[in-house]
């Protein structure tokens, strides 16, 4: 038996009558295999803020993206073989010329679907006369290729006779939609085992 409650960011899953070791399956699959945006491609066109170039696309690769994952493919199962096309990335571009912070907000996306989870996570900070570009490219990775691409954080909790599995959600995804995309990978992976047995 298993409910989900959700309050803000966090999802509680609990299970009854459920060994630890199936709950934790859920938990491992969570942080390392289900998919989310991330940007992966960074072109610095302008750059005069005091942070190198690499700083500068490193923060911008931390940021949590809004992810569809309905429509869009993990690059390396996309038909166009991860050449790169509209249903594997997302272009996004970056540009401010104002003294002050640039925040996550100025990230402009060609898809609503997929843009910052949080307007308000500072980037690089610019003074007088200074400005900063960029064109960015977001694609679906996982937690186990890079933390960026991990949906949230994931543990385990006694709770009496049950085991609650805590989903704390960084963003791109809800808490409920990580849970039920963990259970779609699990059961692709135990058909995969079935089918080489």
């Amino acid at each position: 038996m298993v409910s989900i409650k959700t309050e803000g960011n966090k999802s509680i899953v609990e299970f009854k009558d459920t060994h630890n070791t199936i709950v934790n399956a859920f938990r491992r699959v969570i942080l390392d295999e289900v998919p989310t945006f991330a940007i992966e491609d960074v072109e610095i066109v302008k750059n005069d803020s005091a942070l190198y170039d690499e700083t500068l696309a490193h923060r911008l690769g931390l940021v949590p993206l809004t992810t569809d994952l309905s429509a869009y493919n993990l690059k390396s199962e996309c038909k166009c073989g991860s050449v790169g096309c509209a249903l594997c990335e997302v272009k996004m571009s970056m540009a401010q010329s104002e003294a002050g912070y640039v925040y996550s907000g100025s990230i402009k996306s060609e898809d609503p679907a997929v843009k910052p989870a949080f307007d308000t996570i500072p980037v690089t900070k610019l003074l007088d006369g200074q400005e900063v570009e960029a064109n960015v490219v977001a694609v679906l990775g996982v937690g186990r290729t890079h933390a960026k691409w991990a949906p949230g954080h994931a543990f385990l909790k006694e709770n009496g006779n049950a085991v609650d599995l805590v989903i704390e959600s960084f963003g791109q995804l809800s808490g409920k939609d990580i849970f039920n995309k963990s259970v779609d990978v699990l059961i692709g992976k135990i058909e995969e085992l079935e089918s080489k047995l």
